[in-house]
């Protein structure tokens, strides 16, 4: 190898408690200062404490003793001893025999051995820490008979430890803290739970975060029982490796006889950070490699450290996908195609389970078969490729049950049903019961399946594949993190709800970007109690702290919170300069603001760090965050560029440069990256994120969105003094498409008292002069920020001018009106051209007010209302309601903008308008009109209780107090048609909502006849049918990707305080900065 040696105040919703130990939400057995009852491990009167371990212990446990041997030195100075209490022991060791590179045919070749860590003779005196397995322990084993340790609570029970203080465990020896596992995942949990809570993080080597250091450790007298994991089998998938974690490899270890190096050494790393991640279960990497093949200690070391070995949905019993094409196609031996031939594919997966019978403890089996190349099955028709599979896999059950001289039943398997093999099952496809159903998401992080019927009652149980990286449909996204926590808390806490605790394995990709999400989704699978929906922010903190210390954990928790929602929003490779709105909503502005601001405050805290901390933190927070407002920049910089462009503006130029400039930041960054602690990292980023055009394959070099360049030389022909307004793209004077040919007026967005504070327009150059211009208003009481100026190729920037109305002083009665803004040059014809007539803005002015009465509710302001989904007023409960336990729940820092309402508890089977409550909302209206459209936007959840059962919603307003109008109620998800997703998938995962294409059915119509006051019920008829925002398009609403900022709400806003010119204004916003 040749790698080196070497704010802001919380959101309340995310306060929680700050961790007294190091460890992740564990309970804490040790401590840096003494206390009464206390045992004294490190920094005592013992020079060299020791570890005692026992001799026909696994050789896993043995090895993860003697990483915590080597802890204790990282945090004290001094390496604790390892001893398996027999003088001159030689190192423990691990026996197993290679297979032959004859990959057709099995074959070993030899005996080679793993060699444990170096024993020290033993020496009671200084053992102060004891650790073995029940059952396989000596020394653990006599202390439970001598009815020292008791082991009552954990033995028998699946990877589950105690550790307790013992006096006299050993002659010689007056007390020590014993870990005793129940199996020897359990004993090694408990291993490195103490290596956790004396300052060792998990990812002290692969995200670089620094150990804590100290002389002084103490043992804490109360003990510990730490039961059964809640998920049975926790653990990654190592995918889509290429470019970045490959071009790591092939940077820092030698290739393999077939490819890069993915080899022993690679993999020890990996095995490691799994088991101090608490958990058990390995996809190894697919693509570029071949677990078994590249390094033939490969699989036998996965069963040495207690690894889990399993392999990905399309590499069936034991084999990876490469070996097939490698070892079988290209030597003449036929197509991986069952019908076809049938006879060799079973002596391959014969081979499989031969080479992985001497490790079939540490084994779970993928069963079944999809198409070559992770592709499905085609040309056979659905009917007969059930009929086929079903042979296929009673032939593989017989292999692993004559293989392996057990009965099949009691050998751990997985079907993965995903994609198109999930649409078998509603196709008639039997499933022995013993083989655990694992459902898979959408590969966007969406549940699409849950156990339903008898499949909870199954004995194999059911399990989730999830994603937080993917290669496909709508388009890849596998550069940097872009997870939001809470989602992935809500979705994998519904699975789990349903039934889904058996396996819990999450496709990482390159594994080091996604650091953070990967610790928050294995630790819910431990204990998922404890990391409910309601728990992101506790977790989040408690991770701070773990990773950076309690002084600054409170602000990493505010910006990881914004992070999550601001990167979610949408994937960084789907962000294009259409996306946000340059001209509606001031959104585009307030996207730059909000990044801009989450930069300042992580750089803030990077400055604040010590030397030792800024790489980690500059690996999992400053860099993906300094990443995302990059793309970000790019593209609302290029779709502004267009923009100006078409409006002739001088300064669509400077937009150019600005653009070149971040595009080139954006390279710097990953040389940065590349360049940290000497090297260490370097490639392992090399993923491009820019230039993706249309297809969903990435491109194979970074490249900018198309800008437009103005010609400066010669000046617009319609003069040199151009005017835009907020809401369109049209400019005047002069022509363009986007505005009445020869028009010389353009109309602002209304203003009135509970609708934004302001409106601009701008004022710009568009040639070759410098011209003063001014502006002014025939209405005394519409104010102007900015009445005379001047703009041109010497001037520099152009001029927005925010439009106002002084209410106190305008008329007080209620009425409509329009202003206008006349405008003059001081450059003659050549400022405005004669060509054209004078140029106007007009702004129209809605003087009106809600009546006394109306004391609580959102008011319609420029044709719509826009409403936060947990912004609700009340929950409605209709008399029929069939369980009163049945609610509804918000989900903090959650979605795109603010958070979501779902129906709770998550295990609500579905529900009517009659049986389930509603979400009310109160609104005043002032327009009629005949179709006035309800947009909800929802999560892109999908039918996880089957298309048998689709997700619903149903909706009805009316005048308050009058009987309410009949629900219209929607089914807003389609079915799932073999491989495909339903309709309008693309564009919900891509939006991270369903409800803002037009495909989207989301949607109702109603009949509003009259201004007034009017109720607003919204039914979420199953959990996961999350409401984020409503929408009430009274005629109004202009596009926009987050959708118009919330309404004025009578109750909470007032008159002129309330700003509403963008979503991020409102002062409970997430991000608000």
């Amino acid at each position: 190898m040749r790698l080196p040696s070497t704010v802001r105040q919380l959101l309340a919703p995310v306060i929680g408690f700050a961790p007294v130990a190091a460890a992740l939400g564990q309970q804490q057995i040790i401590s840096f200062t003494s206390s009464e009852g206390a045992f004294q491990v490190a920094g005592g009167s013992i020079s060299q404490p020791q570890i005692l371990v026992s001799s026909n212990d696994y050789w896993g446990v043995i090895r993860a003793a003697g990483d915590l041997a080597k802890d204790f030195g990282r945090v004290t100075g001094t390496n604790f001893t390892l001893s398996n209490g027999e003088a001159g022991a030689e190192p423990a060791a691990y026996e197993y025999r290679p297979i032959a590179r004859n990959y057709t045919h099995y074959e070993v070749n030899g005996t080679q051995y793993f060699r444990g860590p170096e024993y020290t003779d033993p020496s009671a005196e200084s053992t102060v820490i004891i650790a073995g397995t029940l059952g396989h322990s000596m020394i653990i084993d006599d202390l439970v008979t001598a009815g020292k340790l008791n082991a009552s609570g954990v033995e028998g029970k699946w990877e589950s430890f105690t550790t307790k203080i013992i006096e006299d465990p050993i002659a010689g020896c007056s007390k020590a803290l014993v870990i005793a596992g129940s199996d020897p995942r359990g004993t090694i949990f408990g291993i490195y739970d103490i290596s956790e809570q004396i300052g060792v993080s998990p990812w002290y080597w692969w995200a670089d975060v620094p150990i804590k250091q100290s002389r002084e450790i103490y043992a804490l007298p109360d003990g510990k029982v730490q039961g059964p994991p809640s998920v049975k089998y926790r653990g990654f998938f190592i995918n889509d490796e290429q470019p970045g974690l490959s071009g790591w490899v092939e940077w820092n270890y030698p290739d393999t006889l077939y490819g890069v190096g993915y080899n022993a050494d690679f993999y020890s790393n990996v095995f490691e950070l799994l088991l101090r991640l608490r958990a058990n279960y390995l996809w190894p990497a697919l693509w570029a490699s071949m677990f078994e093949v590249d390094d033939p200690a490969n699989q036998p070391l996965a069963d040495a450290w207690e690894i889990v070995l399993g392999s990905s949905h399309t590499e069936p019993m034991m084999r990876a996908q490469n070996e097939f094409a490698t070892f079988y196609t290209d030597k003449g031996l036929g197509p991986w195609a069952y019908n076809l031939n049938n006879k060799t594919i079973d002596e391959y997966f014969v081979y499989g389970a031969q080479r992985a019978k001497p490790y079939a403890r540490n084994s779970l089996w993928t069963m079944g078969m999809r198409g070559t190349g992770d592709t499905a099955i085609e040309g056979l028709g659905v009917e007969f490729i059930v009929s086929m599979l079903e042979v296929l896999v009673h032939n593989q059950r017989a292999i692993i049950e004559e293989v392996l001289e057990v009965k099949v039943e009691d050998v751990p398997q997985l079907w993965c049903l995903y994609k198109e093999v999930m649409s078998y099952i509603l196709q008639g496809l039997t499933i022995p019961d013993d083989i655990t159903l694992l459902w898979a998401d959408d590969n966007w992080g969406n549940v699409r399946r849950v156990p339903i019927g008898n499949e909870t009652s199954r004995p194999g149980g059911a399990g989730v594949y999830y994603h937080f990286d993917y290669v496909g449909d709508p388009r890849d996204y596998k550069w940097i993190n872009t997870i939001q926590l809470e989602k992935t808390a809500e979705q994998m806490q519904l699975a789990y709800a349903h039934g889904a605790d058996r396996i819990w394995i999450v496709n990482v990709g390159d594994l080091k970007p996604l650091e953070i999400p990967l610790t928050h989704f294995l630790d819910m699978a431990y204990d998922v109690h404890q990391w409910g929906v309601d728990d992101v922010g506790n977790w989040t903190l408690a991770w701070a702290t773990r990773e950076f210390g309690s002084e600054h954990a409170t602000a990493i928790t505010e910006i990881m919170t914004r992070f999550g929602m601001f990167a979610a929003r949408r994937k960084f490779e789907l962000v294009e300069p259409h996306v946000y709105s340059v001209i509606n909503y001031n959104e585009g502005d307030a996207v730059l603001g909000q990044w801009q601001g989450l930069v300042d405050d992580a750089q803030a805290i990077y400055d604040q760090l010590d030397e030792t901390h800024r790489p980690a933190f500059f690996e999992m927070i400053l860099h993906p965050i300094l990443g995302g407002q990059i793309i970000h920049q790019i593209h609302i910089g290029a779709e502004m560029n267009m923009v100006y462009a078409n409006q002739h503006r001088n300064s669509a130029n400077d937009l150019i440069s600005q653009v070149l400039s971040t595009f080139n930041a954006d390279g710097n960054l990953t040389a940065r990256w590349d360049s940290l602690l000497d090297g260490k990292w370097k490639h392992m980023l090399d993923q491009t994120h820019f230039g993706y055009d249309g297809y969903w394959q990435q491109p194979m070099r970074n490249v900018l969105p198309a800008i437009a360049y103005v010609q400066t030389a010669v000046s617009s022909i319609a003069g040199d003094v151009g005017i835009a307004i907020e809401g369109l793209n049209a400019s005047i004077p002069g022509d363009d498409k986007y505005h009445t040919n020869s028009g010389n007026t353009l109309v602002l967005p209304p203003l009135d008292p509970y609708g934004p504070v302001t409106r601009w327009f701008d004022v710009f150059s568009r040639g070759t002069l410098n011209c003063d211009w001014s502006a002014e208003t025939d209405l005394p009481w519409v104010k102007l920020s900015q009445y005379k100026g001047t703009v041109g190729p010497g001037n520099g920037t152009d001029s927005r001018v925010f439009v106002s109305v002084d209410w106190p002083n305008a008329p007080q009665i209620v009425n409509n009106t329009v202003a206008n803004i006349n405008f003059s040059t001081g450059c003659g014809r050549e400022g405005f051209s004669n060509f054209y007539g004078a140029p106007i803005v007009q702004l129209p002015i809605n003087l009106r007010t809600v009546p006394s009465n109306f004391t609580r509710g959102f008011v319609e302001s420029d044709q719509h209302i826009a409403i936060e989904g947990p912004n609700y007023q009340r929950i409605y409960k209709p008399d029929t309601a069939s369980d009163s336990e049945v609610t509804y729940h918000t989900l903090k820092n959650y979605g795109r903008t603010l958070g979501g309402v779902t129906l709770w508890p998550q295990t609500t089977p579905p529900q009517t308008t009659e049986s389930a409550p509603a979400l009310e909302y109160d609104l005043y209206l002032f327009t009629n009109i005949s179709n006035a459209n309800v947009t909800l936007y929802l999560s892109p959840t999908q039918n996880y209780l089957s298309d048998k059962t689709p997700l619903e919603f149903a909706v009805s307003l009316f005048p308050a107090g009058a009987e309410q109008a009949e629900p219209q109620v929607v089914q807003f998800v389609g079915q799932s048609i073999g491989a495909n997703m339903p309709h309008g998938w693309g564009r919900a995962v891509a939006d991270s909502i369903w409800g803002l294409a037009s495909s989207h059915n989301t949607t109702t119509t109603w009949n509003i006849t009259q201004e007034g006051a009017y109720t607003l019920r919204v039914w979420e008829l199953a959990p996961s049918v999350i409401v984020q925002k409503i929408i009430l398009d009274l005629g109004g609403v202009r596009p926009s990707y987050l959708g118009p900022p919330e309404n004025f709400l009578v109750g909470r806003d007032e008159v002129g305080g309330y700003n509403q010119t963008s979503f991020a204004d409102a002062t409970w916003m997430v991000g608000k900065y």
